[in-house]
Parts: structure tokens; sequence; C-alpha cells
């Protein structure tokens, strides 16, 4: 049996910083940015203090935390998958992780065809 083969997925450090993070402000979700200055950064948000727009799509969730991207930074990035990570360093302005000096990043990781086969099967496009 093999395993399911997911758009997004986290490194311990980030799910530890997820777990903290939840306990303090509740559900949080991710909004990967696509802006020109730090498009590596993921936003981490309180649930329902971000608006996820027409444009936005589900990557995936996790560990709870349902991860979404801009349409067309999400149609570049098909073939990759996303992987959350910490690393020390300051979050994004308005970001739960700012002030802790750990920030959220995210890294790619290139899908083999094998799992892009399975991806089209599932409906794990983006």
């Amino acid at each position: 049996m093999t395993n399911e083969v997911k758009r997004v997925a986290a490194t311990p450090a980030a799910l530890e910083l997820v777990a903290e993070l939840t306990a303090e402000y509740g559900p949080v979700l991710f909004h990967q940015s696509g802006g020109c200055c730090d498009g590596s950064s993921p936003m981490c948000y309180p649930q329902g203090e971000f608006r996820i727009g027409e444009g936005d799509i589900l990557l995936g969730e996790v560990s709870g935390a349902p991860v979404y991207i801009g349409r067309a930074q999400g149609m570049a990035w098909a073939h990759t998958q996303l992987i959350l990570d910490v690393v020390p360093g300051r979050g994004g302005m308005f970001s739960l992780d700012n002030g802790r000096e750990r920030r959220f990043l995210t890294r790619g990781r290139v899908f083999t065809e094998d799992e892009l086969r399975q991806l089209d099967k599932g409906s794990g496009s983006p």
C-alpha cells in the first residue's frame, strides 16, 4: 500500500510551532504569500480573521490548520509539494509567528512522475 500524496506537508519543528500557536490562539490557518518580497513565508492567522478570496485554493492541511495559496501561484507550483518548516528569524508583520524569533518558511520538493499521476487520479490538482 502506498502513502497518500499530499500537496502540503510539515516538518516536526513546524508541527510544534503550529501546536504552540493553536494552544495560544485557537484554530489557525496558513496563506502562502505570493508577494514579491517574501514569497517563501506563509502567513499564519487565527481562523476567521483572514478572508479567503475567490482566487485562493486549499492545498491541504497541516495539523488541522488549512493551508491556502493564490490560484495563479498554486498552478505555477502544481508540480511541487510545499513543505512547511521553521527557521530562526521574525515572521511576517501580521503573522502569528512574528516576535517568536522563529518563523515559518515554505520549502519545495518536486513531485515524482508517479506522485503526479496519483494526484491527477485523486483530484489533487490545485
